[in-house]
């Protein structure tokens, strides 16, 4: 519905731009805020990237750091050490000022509760950034406002004052006053935080046209279900990300067992071509790729060996000597001989088997890939 939508009117300020693979990145964030019972740390040297076009959701409980997390990206709130860098731009170096006429042309913010001007009608709320960073020719101005409110299905009540509708269609003109200087990203704070469930998927799927239409959006929701529609989760847990591999490999974790687990974690890294586990050793670990590829391999009878299978991150390995009960490695597992370094997170023999214990959902899906792995004999 989106496409063809977001032509931007000439180039970008370049100045203080660095050159960068990501869109969005944060390096080694630290975040610690003063008040008179003392200071509290809520980010504690997070570091997270966001590639174009990715629909990014941020998950954790109240308090976690996941709103300040995103107040980076936006500015709206400086880090204490650590780096932010936003399409290339070194957010955490500008001026008051300047942070205000890059945040109008660069990112669309959608609030929780609107945060509409209720002087101003439906139309010219949408106007405003518009207006402030003064894009678009006055005369498209208007046009456009419409534009954008027939794609949110707002064009009945673009004369209205915001009092005058409900909280889901505040919320779509949200969207589309968070659209109207063609962003390339949208930051939205629990977005569907104040509605009903059903407007709430409506207001979800105008997200997915979005990021159909080549937008980037990071999201917080306390909404998991939602957040399993992202392209990826990133979870904030006591001002830290919990590690999202381990949360694609091993989905049904709560979000207290995922941190429960990533607290138990050993970070391993592995060179080209190095072995991980050797067939015919004790198993005694189960391990999640983080970055890289690994390369499973099976002795043959007759002397040489055999590819049998390739793994890539966010998927895991070792799990099959570690139920059975003779807990032997049934294959060696490598670091890919083409390619950078491998790095793995691990979890020792009692903890892997704790973490099962904990969620019988986990348990019955990492047996399914066990056995099925034993029956084509790629298992380690």
């Amino acid at each position: 519905m989106f496409k063809g939508w977001f032509t931007r009117r000439g180039a970008r300020d370049a100045k203080n731009a660095v050159p960068s693979s990501h869109l969005i990145d944060l390096r080694n964030i630290v975040k610690t805020f003063e008040s008179a019972a003392g200071s509290f740390t809520a980010l504690k040297g997070v570091s997270l990237t966001v590639d174009r076009g990715e629909f990014v959701a941020v998950i954790g409980k109240s308090g976690s750091g996941k709103s300040t997390l995103i107040n980076m990206v936006t500015g709206i709130d400086r880090p204490t050490s650590g780096e932010v860098f936003v399409g290339g731009t070194p957010v955490h170096t500008l001026s008051e000022g300047q942070m205000s006429v890059w945040r109008g042309k660069n990112l669309g913010i959608i609030f929780q509760f609107f945060q509409l001007l209720p002087s101003l009608s439906v139309i010219e709320n949408v106007m405003l950034p518009m207006d402030f960073c003064n894009m678009y020719r006055p005369r498209e101005r208007r046009e456009r406002a419409m534009m954008l409110l027939e794609q949110v299905e707002m064009t009945e009540n673009a004369h209205k004052l915001p009092s005058a509708i409900s909280g889901g269609q505040q919320q779509r003109v949200a969207i589309a006053r968070a659209l109207a200087n063609d962003p390339p990203i949208l930051i939205a704070d629990e977005p569907t935080g104040n509605l009903d469930s059903k407007t709430a998927e409506a207001v979800f799927r105008l997200f997915e046209e979005l990021v159909a239409a080549e937008k980037t959006i990071v999201m917080v929701t306390h909404d998991n279900d939602l957040a399993r529609r992202a392209s990826r989760s990133v979870i904030v847990a006591d001002g830290e990300i919990v590690n999202q591999y381990l949360a694609q490999a091993l989905p049904r974790l709560s979000l207290d067992q995922l941190i429960t687990v990533t607290r138990q974690l050993d970070r391993l890294s592995f060179a080209p071509g190095q072995p991980i586990v050797h067939q015919g050793n004790p198993a005694d670990y189960f391990y999640v790729i983080t970055r890289g590829q690994v390369e499973v391999i099976i002795d043959q009878p007759g002397g040489g060996e055999l590819v049998a299978e390739v793994l890539n991150q966010g998927q895991y390995f070792g799990e099959l000597g570690l139920l059975d009960a003779d807990g032997m490695r049934r294959a060696t597992v490598r670091a890919a001989h083409a390619g950078d370094e491998v790095e793995v997170v691990a979890l020792d023999r009692a903890e892997f088997h704790a973490m099962l214990d904990a969620c019988e959902r986990t348990r019955a899906d990492v047996e399914q890939v066990a056995g099925q792995r034993r029956s084509n004999g790629m298992a380690a």
